[in-house]
């Protein structure tokens, strides 16, 4: 097994991310798929706090499948995250989706989340990468491990070499999930990948009751850490609600996983 080991350069945060001998437990990617309004952020990122999460996730931009579906409060949402950020002193990542998006976001944004339609997209892979931040990489909806690896390749060419490869599943003939969470890619990274794992068991699934579980699995396979939607009130989430967990439930995986991390 490779051992790798990141440090996130993150102002007054420090996060290090990938040797398992090094960490005490995996490191948590958490919040609501969409940043709605700043009263719902604000109990969000209280739980979050309170509980460890190392890192606060929100959409402020949404690429949804339909044009008609909500595409997320765009510079708004922005606005929000910032406000959370001082307000809680937080980490903060959100995904961006295009060129013209980078500049409001490089003062707000802690991390940049690329998504899963977007691993191809090599010139915003390029110039997220100019910005010196840390990057999660997710895999495309039917990309090969080599593409998703080639993709991160785009980043780090640039001279950055924050870049976190993130496991969303991917699209098979199977539909009883949103998609089927490819583990195996997990265990075949962490051991011959420099570049730390994570795991998204919320896309990877699209099933609520299903998060925990494929959690838990995806630490067992070797993944760095998880990514999971979580929200106050997961039926009245704007983005993503069934998949969407609420915080009891992620309280019950830092738990767990944290139990199972001692033991791989």
């Amino acid at each position: 097994m490779i051992q790798k080991t990141m440090d996130l350069s993150l102002g007054k945060v420090k996060i290090k991310i990938g040797n398992k001998t090094l960490m005490e437990d995996p490191v948590f990617f958490a919040g609501p798929c969409s940043v709605e309004n700043l009263d719902t952020m604000r109990k969000i990122a209280c739980d979050l706090k309170e509980m460890g999460v190392d890192v606060l996730r929100g959409g402020a931009f949404k690429p949804r499948t339909s044009p008609y579906a909500f595409q997320g409060l765009k510079d708004e949402g922005l606005e929000i995250l910032s406000i959370i950020k001082k307000e809680f002193d937080m980490v903060i990542s959100t995904e961006i989706l295009d060129l013209r998006d980078i500049e409001k976001a490089a003062d707000i944004v802690d991390i940049i989340q690329i998504g899963s339609r977007n691993m191809y997209n090599y010139v915003l892979l390029e110039e997220v990468g100019k910005l010196g931040k840390p990057v999660i990489l997710k895999r495309g909806f039917s990309a090969t491990v080599n593409e998703w690896i080639n993709a991160a390749e785009y980043i780090l060419n640039i001279g950055n070499d924050q870049v976190i490869l993130c496991e969303r599943g991917i699209r098979t003939f199977e539909t009883t999930t949103r998609n089927t969470l490819d583990l195996n890619s997990v265990a075949y990274l962490d051991r011959n990948c420099r570049l730390p794992v994570i795991v998204d068991p919320s896309h990877g699934t699209g099933v609520r009751e299903l998060v925990k579980p494929m959690a838990l699995a995806g630490i067992m396979a070797g993944a760095d850490g998880l990514l999971i939607e979580t929200h106050v009130d997961p039926d009245s989430a704007c983005s993503d609600s069934q998949q969407t967990i609420n915080m009891d439930t992620l309280r019950e995986i830092m738990k767990n996983t944290s139990e199972i991390w001692r033991l791989t």
